[in-house]
């Protein structure tokens, strides 16, 4: 870096510091998700392409922007995503595929993974190309002119084709300390040959905020094109750099949910569209989705089997949790006493430890519209204290929806169950060959008729699908079009004192998918929670084909 711009930094400290009113005005921040791609290389985290596909729908109900599915020519479930990902109808997002500059020494249009990135057929396409001369020459073994037309020759390749390109300048930081005209030739070559945002990355996580204004403000003086930020958390300041980046002029932000990713985790999204929204009045979702915020936080660390963070700010179960003394009493006179911004405008509740006072807002935004009960109070609170109780034995509704359906009806006194258990039984064989065969048998009660069903499966839990599903078949033909797609179990209760081990309780969570005409679908999650797996197993699906008998004869 020159004297002039490390002169500069503390110079431009100041003006990071700009009220949220500088910086607001009618800006809006295009939100870039990349938790499909960049998030799945983080420790712990992974998605089935059935997962892949749901947090796609529900980043696009969300609001984002563009979401970031995957590097199609890296494996065979990435190249299933996009094949796949084209039948679903997006009402707002748009699909981007990951790839890199073109293999040195060869055409862009000969370039195997460059093919698949057009295969793909994504109306967004980002490209990621080396900044730092360093990696050019050690890393790639290329001079730096040949890496300026690999950059040139690949977003050229994907603009002649109809793709809106967004260049991911890797490492953009370290090079522009290093070498800042070398690091801007990059860029230029990225945008003379048509690229719509150049997105500069903080790949190692090692920059600190004025730094990132400083450089934002250079590339924005100098090249005067749209500009996005993609920062990690290695040195705890992702959200803070993108928050400097957009202060200083870009106008798209890149990251993932609860901030999932390779080492330290990326930028979390979550916090940086609150933030955004909240304190800077800047606009990065569709009107009336930030209430969503948390439902989406929690879904996908339901869906990737995680443990939620309890402490995450806007959107934690503790983030407007109050214990006892003095908090308490002023948070119930006035809750901006010990509260920045309303639980309620992020989707998230208020707790009282003490007394659980409030939260039935979040019932009502559930259901009071949809069931004309809003104006039930004591309903409300009565489905509340439900799933308060419920949530304390280990039940979590972010991703079971359809068991809190059947939950408010229950309680609604609307809800007669199409089918009741008399008993089930599940056996399981392991043969001397390796084979292994579930069987379940079953007998339920239907509209006055006793239904006995036997069937086998891969498993416990397919076999006793299976047989339910023929067991209500003859009464409810229509389940033809109702699909078990994902199953998902936890032990939640591990540290149980004064119990075995294997008396803890374990949570199951699953997926079904419902067909409709014009290959359309719904998708639908529910619950179980018991000390024995299979009798968790059995609640989830009852409840899965109840609630969408009981949908069906809603709808008809």
């Amino acid at each position: 870096m020159t004297d002039n711009m490390t002169d500069n930094i503390t110079d431009n400290m100041t003006d990071t510091n700009t009220s949220s009113r500088d910086i607001s005005s009618t800006r809006r921040v295009e939100i870039y998700d990349t938790t499909l791609r960049d998030g799945t290389q983080g420790e712990g985290f992974n998605l089935s392409l059935n997962d892949k596909l749901q947090i796609t729908r529900k980043l696009d109900e969300l609001g984002v922007d563009v979401i970031e599915g995957g590097f199609p020519i890296s494996n065979p479930k990435d190249e299933a995503y996009f094949n796949e990902v084209r039948g679903i109808k997006l009402r707002h997002a748009k699909v981007a595929a990951f790839g890199m500059t073109r293999r040195r020494g060869l055409a862009a249009k000969e370039d195997p993974g460059l093919q698949a990135l057009l295969a793909a057929e994504t109306p967004v396409v980002t490209i990621v190309g080396k900044t730092s001369p360093f990696q050019v020459e050690k890393v790639l073994n290329v001079s730096r002119e040949e890496n300026l037309a690999m950059i040139g020759d690949t977003v050229r390749l994907m603009t002649d084709a109809g793709r809106r390109v967004v260049y991911d300048a890797e490492h953009f930081f370290d090079a522009f300390r290093a070498d800042p005209d070398y690091a801007l030739a990059t860029l230029h070559a990225a945008q003379d040959a048509g690229a719509d945002v150049l997105c500069l990355c903080d790949t190692n996580g090692g920059t600190m905020p004025e730094q990132v204004a400083v450089a934002v403000r250079t590339v924005r003086d100098k090249l005067g094109a749209k500009l996005g930020i993609h920062t990690h958390n290695d040195s705890g300041l992702a959200l803070a750099n993108a928050l400097s980046a957009v202060q200083a002029g870009c106008v798209q932000a890149q990251g993932t949910m609860n901030g999932v990713g390779e080492r330290c985790g990326n930028m979390d999204l979550i916090l940086l569209i609150a933030n955004l929204q909240l304190k800077y009045k800047i606009d990065c979702l569709l009107p009336g989705r930030l209430e969503r915020l948390t439902e989406t936080s929690r879904y996908v660390y339901e869906l990737a089997n995680m443990n939620l963070v309890n402490g995450q700010p806007f959107v934690g179960s503790s983030a407007f949790a109050h214990k006892g003394g003095m908090n308490v009493h002023a948070v119930q006179k006035d809750a901006s006493t010990y509260e920045h911004v309303s639980p309620e405008r992020v989707g998230n509740t208020r707790k009282i430890l003490v007394s659980e006072l409030s939260g039935v807002s979040n019932i009502v935004a559930k259901a009071g519209e949809k069931y004309g009960v809003s104006a039930d109070k004591q309903l409300l609170r009565r489905v509340l204290e439900r799933v308060q109780d419920l949530e304390n034995k280990g039940y979590q509704f972010e991703a079971a929806e359809a068991s809190f359906d059947l939950l408010i009806r229950r309680e609604m006194g609307r809800y007669e169950s199409p089918f009741v258990l008399e008993h089930y039984r599940v056996l399981s064989q392991r043969f001397s060959t390796g084979e292994v065969v579930a069987e379940a048998t079953i007998k339920v009660l239907v509209g006055g008729h006793v239904e006995h069903a036997v069937a086998e499966g891969t498993g416990p839990v397919d076999a006793l699908n299976k047989a339910l599903r023929q067991a209500l078949h003859r009464h409810f033909p229509q389940i033809d079009k109702l699909h078990l797609i994902d199953y998902r179990v936890r032990v939640i209760n591990t540290r149980l004192q004064n119990q075995a081990d294997t008396a803890a309780a374990v949570r199951v969570i699953v997926d079904f998918r419902v067909d409709h005409a014009a290959d359309t679908h719904d998708y639908f999650g529910t619950i179980g929670v018991n000390e024995n797996i299979i009798d968790a197993s059995w609640e989830a699906i009852a409840d899965a084909y109840a609630y969408h008998l009981v949908s069906m004869t809603r709808s008809a």
